[in-house]
């Protein structure tokens, strides 16, 4: 069962987690000079260690584009690594929700994704997959410089943890800004899904660490977990403050979101992120009732167009019939109809 099917903490706010460790093999250049000789021996050195503990390999030379896109909907993979033509791997663990790009930026990309706000879990996760792999390789590391990364932005623990929020409030009210101001100054980051300067849709928005050098994992951890809550906090208490006319206006919006999730016959991918931010809104606020989170999490990865395409054979020709597959998908998944 993949991450996004499973109850989390703190999911009123918290959508998921994510820590990810990026390491390379002594011996080999790095990726951008790295021919396809020298990827395939990288991809079977760590797959050799991989294979035997879970993980299944998924050649992604072999996969069509939509079977890539849809590994970058559910997060397994960025999309470098679903655009990269160098030869490249991933080997995924679904049900310990671990995945590991092989031959992406860094020789070595290990994830731990979990639903909610559970950094240490996730941490923990990546943790083991690098000691497995730590033990039957032989990783590039630096005493002075940590572990060696194509990116001198890596350099360090070469760590890199984030939790995706669900901000509509704080959003609507345009305190994100000032946020993301403060935050910078602890050396975290908070930014719409879709990147630097994207408008966050659906009022979801990812807080992240960006100091690698310097500091331990525990350190980034432990102030990433500090900025998350206090994030997490804020737009908890937006939604405490509501009262009178701005709690109707807010119940209204919400209300009228389900009708349209319920009785929808076309239903974009934008249009369907913006309403899902605000049923999970309303069932955090006891507005919607028998709507189950984990369900509006999944729909995040599954309504999405690739996901979303491959699920139905015929596939959709054209985004016509993808809008009217997603709105049939919606109302079955959320209320059973």
């Amino acid at each position: 069962m993949s991450w996004y099917h499973i109850p989390g903490n703190q999911q009123d706010v918290a959508v998921s987690t994510r820590v990810r460790l990026a390491r390379n093999l002594v011996g080999y250049p790095f990726p951008a000079r790295l021919d396809a000789a020298g990827a395939k021996s990288v991809i079977d050195l760590v797959g050799g260690v991989l294979e035997k503990n879970g993980f299944v390999r998924m050649d992604l030379a072999s996969l069509s584009r939509a079977s890539a896109e849809s590994l970058v909907e559910k997060r397994f993979i960025s999309p470098r690594f679903a655009r990269e033509s160098l030869p490249h791997v991933l080997f995924l663990n679904d049900p310990c929700n671990l995945s590991v790009m092989v031959c992406e930026e860094d020789h070595i990309r290990i994830q731990c994704i979990l639903p909610g706000f559970s950094l240490q879990d996730a941490w923990e996760g990546a943790a083991k997959v690098e000691a497995l792999l730590d033990g039957a390789l032989e990783l590039a590391f630096d005493p002075k410089l940590g572990y060696l990364t194509a990116s001198p932005l890596h350099l360090g623990t070469a760590l890199r943890g984030s939790v995706m929020l669900s901000l509509p409030l704080l959003s609507a009210a345009g305190r994100t800004e000032a946020l993301a101001r403060q935050l910078m100054q602890t050396g975290l980051s908070l930014r719409g899904i879709f990147g630097e300067g994207a408008a966050a849709v659906g009022g979801l928005y990812r807080i992240s660490a960006r100091a690698t050098l310097g500091v331990s994992e525990e350190e980034t951890l432990a102030r990433l977990s500090e900025g998350a809550q206090s994030v997490m906090n804020a737009e908890r208490k937006a939604r405490e403050g509501l009262a009178d006319a701005d709690l109707d206006r807010l119940t209204d919006r919400i209300r009228r979101a389900e009708g349209i999730l319920r009785h929808a016959h076309l239903l974009s991918a934008v249009e369907m992120i913006e309403l899902l931010g605000l049923l999970r809104l309303g069932a955090a606020m006891g507005m919607v009732h028998g709507v189950k989170v984990e369900a509006l999490t999944a729909l995040l990865a599954e309504g999405m167009p690739a996901t979303l395409s491959l699920s139905v054979e015929p596939p959709p020709k054209n985004d016509h019939e993808r809008e009217i597959l997603r709105a049939k998908v919606v109302r079955e998944r959320i209320f059973g109809v």
